[in-house]
């Protein structure tokens, strides 16, 4: 079999189509000659079923040239969009399949790649990348090797980036990822963008909304009064974008803003000084230091501070009292207790000394405190049960200890309570309440404190021997031995009961004219200014009762462990020997017990 070609025609004929024309002169040819003609024949219809038919498709005389049967290589399954171009491509394709060696198809075909290959940098060029792509698909399928495949790929790849930076950069935009986390913030997304795609509209809003989101976020953070976390935040704006004017203007109003709250805080700190609110004023004193506050204004403050940690608006030993608005009354008299530090507890060569006094160790007031100049009166604790209608745990239990003056005997008796003295009667309104337990004096304090909007408690233990002592660190707070003159009602050789009866156990040569409690303040003050503390009665404090001073607070605080059921009796009493009227002396009761040798007195915070 043979084929013609002409121009990118193919005309297929059999070399027995001559032998068909008659001549001029109608020669017959042979019977054989006939039948060889036919075979061929055949021949040619079977190509011309696979090649094509029809009149168009045929050209005589060009080449003539040995075709196969069957194709050679198979046919790429590949189109292009332009109809004429697919129709010669699909031609010259099936050509070369029968022929695949052949120079003159080859030749065709590739000025044809040619022709597709400029197709496909014109529409790069214009920005059509899905016909560009169609036509370096043909293009790698058949010609791999031309370069426009990889540039076309390359551009498909950049579009893509930019694609998926620009909305990876804005996904970070809306969700407030301005500059963090790394590699993901809508900062370095949008810069990133630009360098991949140089004058990308996108990006460049994109960066300028970023820094206004970031000159935002500043002012934001100013308002929360993190002023440095604002600064930052500028700081990263000046990074992303440059705008002079914007980056001025935010930092003006937030230098505004700050000025307004340092004096607004200078402001709250004297208030809060005034108002014995001082925490609240150092905080925002250190508020002011952490702000750059001029150095004068925050030392003066400071200074206030400090006078009204120690004493409130007090000065140490004034005497004070709170009204009772409701009464028309005042409460206790209070005196100013001095901030300082004393040694806790007796040395262990102390005569008389108790285990439970010890370890000996210093305790350091930071502050001062207020401390009831007496013991609480029978008076005032009845202002507080008529005010209340409260039910001391005398009454409730039916009774108390008295003194049985004729005996001297100390027994509980029936229908006792806050009412009474220490021997039973009615007591006067200026002697010390007595009959009362650790929980009526909680309640006493809770009410006053109520009522006067101020902190009264009763006193911790270590607030109380360090009033006793008044500086002293002697076995008494006059002393090491009896007193000269009538100071506090402890015992005394001197001393006689109703019934003539004297102490067995007393000081020496010493007596102060009381036999049972006397009237509050009725003897002589210790140097802080405060009656009765080593004499009268004994009295409650608020700490629980543990045997020793090991891991007790050195800031003067109340040792309270919760759900405890003794507390701590300071103090000596009307009938306490040498030995019992130790600055360091201390018993313990439960907390609903009550007695004729104990009262209390109350504490306030300055």
């Amino acid at each position: 079999m043979k084929y013609l070609l002409l121009g990118t025609s193919i005309v297929l004929m059999s070399v027995g189509i001559a032998a068909h024309a008659q001549d001029a002169e109608g020669e017959v040819e042979s019977a054989a000659q006939e039948e060889a003609a036919e075979d061929e024949n055949r021949r040619v219809r079977r190509l011309s079923d696979v090649v094509g038919e029809g009149a168009e498709e045929f050209s005589l005389g060009v080449l003539d040239l040995e075709v196969p049967d069957e194709p050679v290589e198979d046919l790429p399954d590949v189109s292009l969009p332009d109809p004429e171009q697919d129709a010669r491509l699909q031609s010259l394709l099936t050509t070369r399949a029968f022929v695949p060696d052949d120079p003159d198809v080859q030749q065709a075909l590739s000025d044809l790649l040619d022709e597709v290959e400029a197709n496909a940098r014109e529409a790069l060029a214009a920005g059509d990348l899905e016909t560009a792509r169609q036509l370096a698909g043909v293009l790698e399928e058949i010609a791999p090797e031309r370069e426009v495949i990889a540039q076309v790929q390359a551009e498909i790849d950049s579009r893509q980036r930019v694609q998926s930076l620009q909305a990876a950069a804005r996904a970070a935009l809306d969700a407030g990822r301005l500059t963090a986390p790394p590699g993901d913030n809508a900062a370095e997304l949008f810069a990133e963008l630009l360098q991949a795609e140089p004058g990308n509209q996108a990006a460049q809003s994109g960066l300028v909304e970023t820094h206004q989101a970031l000159l935002a976020s500043a002012i934001e953070r100013a308002r929360e009064l993190d002023f440095e976390g604002a600064e930052e935040r500028i700081e990263e704006a000046e990074a992303v974008h440059s705008a002079p004017e914007a980056i001025e203007e935010t930092r003006a109003s937030i230098a505004e803003f700050r000025q307004r709250y340092v004096e607004t805080l200078r402001d709250e700190a004297i208030s809060a000084i005034d108002a014995g609110e001082l925490d609240a004023a150092e905080e925002r004193i250190t508020q002011l230091v952490a702000l750059g506050d001029d150095r004068s204004r925050i030392e003066a403050l400071r200074r206030s501070l400090e006078d009204a940690r120690l004493y409130g608006r007090f000065e140490p030993g004034q005497v004070f009292a709170d009204g009772i608005d409701r009464f028309d009354r005042d409460g206790p008299d209070m005196v100013v207790i001095p901030a300082g530090s004393f040694m806790m507890g007796s040395p262990d060569n102390e005569d008389d000394r108790m285990s439970n006094e010890g370890p000996r160790h210093r305790v350091t007031f930071e502050r001062g405190f207020a401390l009831a100049q007496t013991e609480i009166t029978v008076g005032e604790f009845a202002m507080f049960v008529d005010d209340t209608g409260y039910r001391t745990d005398a009454e409730r239990s039916g009774g108390s200890r008295v003194y049985d003056v004729s005996t001297g005997r100390m027994d509980r008796e029936n229908r006792i309570n806050w009412r009474h003295d220490y021997a039973g009667n009615r007591a006067d309104e200026n002697m010390p309440v007595l009959h009362v337990s650790w929980n009526d004096a909680s309640a006493y304090a809770a009410w006053l404190a109520q009522q006067t909007g101020r902190n009264y408690r009763l006193p911790s233990e270590a607030e109380f021997e360090y009033a006793l002592r008044a500086g002293s660190q002697t076995p008494y707070w006059w002393g090491d031995r009896a007193p000269d003159s009538p100071l506090e009602n402890v015992t005394g050789d001197d001393d006689i009961s109703p019934s003539n009866a004297r102490w067995n156990v007393a000081f020496s040569r010493y007596g102060d004219g009381f036999w049972g409690p006397a009237p509050v303040g009725s003897l002589q003050p210790n140097p802080f200014g405060l009656y009765d503390m080593g004499g009268n009665v004994m009295e409650w404090v608020e700490d629980c009762w543990h045997d020793s001073y090991v891991r007790a607070p050195e800031d003067g605080s109340a040792w309270v462990n919760p759900g405890c059921e003794r507390r701590v009796i300071r103090g000596a009493s009307w009938s306490s020997t040498p030995a019992m009227s130790r600055s360091a002396f201390r018993i313990s009761s439960s907390s609903n017990s009550t007695d004729m040798r104990v009262g209390f007195r109350v504490a306030r915070d300055l």
